[in-house]
């Protein structure tokens, strides 16, 4: 079910299934959002639930047994409940139930507030820890955003501008997309941008650490979309590989893939959030756009 909220600025409209925002439209009637060409990527801004990417063998072990799941968690495939609506918010929910349990045996509830605030988009995500041990995950956003954003502009006229120098590691990767271990410094030109071209994203995704917590999207227009992640470690930035894809990811992540060759123990995994039983998980980051 889609359900749109706006203020005097912004147009959203979000679909239950997934929680995922579908349409980012400023008044003038500008979209934001990739809007899902299969051509090249049918999805728009999937939540990242419990799980980020990719596991060794789509296997993980919790409680002393193996578990099943897909790339990014089942988040993405899963209908939310509208817990609260209003005119420039909305929050959606989804809670544990038994076919969750097959893939993921814990008691859980993950809220999502989307909220209009002048030209930003505010997104909460809350994770209650409804068990009586500890509840480990994941959670991210995969926001696509329209490049170019204007006519006249190509893919090669972005550009990617963080909010102050910085020399982030980029997270090695195997050829199976699993870590590595062998991160490096990822320069940047001037200290602060990252100058866009289709061949970036051929071995996939750059995922960077210990980078500024803010980045604008922008090309020699006006339009441009800054998204400000304050309590994400990890940034993931992408588009399918090898293809001239008219759109860019700009993905703020809690935690990494599994690692090669190892099934990952969710309660060692040091950069997955450990929850403990009865306590509630908040993160909060926006998109703004001009």
């Amino acid at each position: 079910m889609l359900l749109t909220i706006q203020n005097t600025m912004l147009r959203l409209t979000v679909d239950t299934l997934g929680a995922q925002m579908m349409s980012l439209r400023s008044m003038d009637g500008c979209e934001y959002l990739w809007q899902g060409d299969p051509k090249y990527w049918e999805d728009r801004a999937p939540v990242l639930f419990p799980f980020i990417a990719r596991l060794y063998r789509d296997t993980y072990r919790l409680g002393g047994k193996s578990y099943a799941m897909k790339i990014h968690g089942f988040a993405a495939a899963s209908e939310f409940s509208v817990k609260e609506q209003g005119d420039r918010f909305i929050t959606l929910r989804l809670e544990n139930t038994p076919e969750t349990y097959g893939v993921y045996p814990c008691a859980f509830a993950l809220d999502i507030t989307y909220r209009l605030v002048d030209s930003a988009v505010e997104v909460t995500y809350r994770v209650f820890n409804k068990d009586t041990q500890t509840v480990h995950f994941g959670i991210g956003g995969h926001p696509g955003f329209c490049v170019p954003l204007e006519e006249g502009e190509s893919f090669a006229d972005y550009r990617l501008v963080f909010s102050e120098n910085c020399v982030p590691d980029r997270i090695g990767f195997t050829k199976d997309l699993l870590l590595s271990g062998c991160d490096k410094p990822y320069y940047l030109e001037g200290g602060n941008t990252l100058l866009l071209d289709h061949s970036l994203f051929d071995e996939d995704a750059i995922i960077l650490k210990n980078m500024a917590k803010k980045v604008t999207l922008c090309g020699k227009g006006k339009r441009s979309v800054t998204v400000e992640y304050p309590n994400m470690p990890f940034l993931g930035i992408w588009h399918w590989p090898k293809t001239d894809a008219p759109y860019v990811c700009i993905e703020p992540w809690t935690s990494l893939p599994a690692r090669q060759d190892v099934e990952e123990a969710f309660s060692c995994k040091s950069d997955m959030i450990h929850l403990p039983a009865g306590e509630t998980y908040e993160n909060i980051w926006t998109i703004t756009v001009t």
